[in-house]
């Protein structure tokens, strides 16, 4: 799995207990899974269909660096199916792991579509693909 992205636990993402907030994390999440999506589906249009269970590991506190892992388990007909990992940038602790969240491509119609991909593409085999590199 990849981490990709970083973000600095701020004050503003505390709850009460003085932990990072499970709802920021969640939007992090959310967010960092549908460009994930977007970019190996080739289609900006996606939703988030399910997400299963929240595995809250251990906390965060201010001042935390954390990384955000997601990988392509699976490829449907028009889904992705993901699985995600969050874990402490410096101690490598993991925070948090979602097992699975499955993205849906949508046509200009706002339906279901059938994407074509099979296998995950890395931006390196992209690039050599569209004739940008080499």
């Amino acid at each position: 799995m990849n981490f990709h992205t970083r973000k600095w636990v701020k004050p503003e993402d505390l709850n009460p207990n003085g932990t990072l907030f499970g709802g920021s994390l969640l939007r992090w999440i959310d967010e960092e899974a549908a460009i994930y999506a977007i970019v190996q589906l080739g289609n900006q249009r996606v939703v988030t269909k399910y997400i299963s269970e929240i595995n809250f590991v251990s906390a965060s506190r201010q001042g935390d660096i954390i990384e955000l892992g997601i990988t392509a388990t699976e490829f449907g007909r028009t889904s992705i199916t993901l699985t995600c990992e969050v874990r402490n940038k410096i101690t490598r602790k993991s925070i948090l792991t979602v097992e699975k969240m499955v993205f849906v491509n949508l046509g200009e119609d706002g339906l279901p579509a059938p994407h074509g991909r099979t296998e995950i593409k890395y931006v390196k085999d992209q690039f050599t693909e569209d004739g940008l590199s080499e």
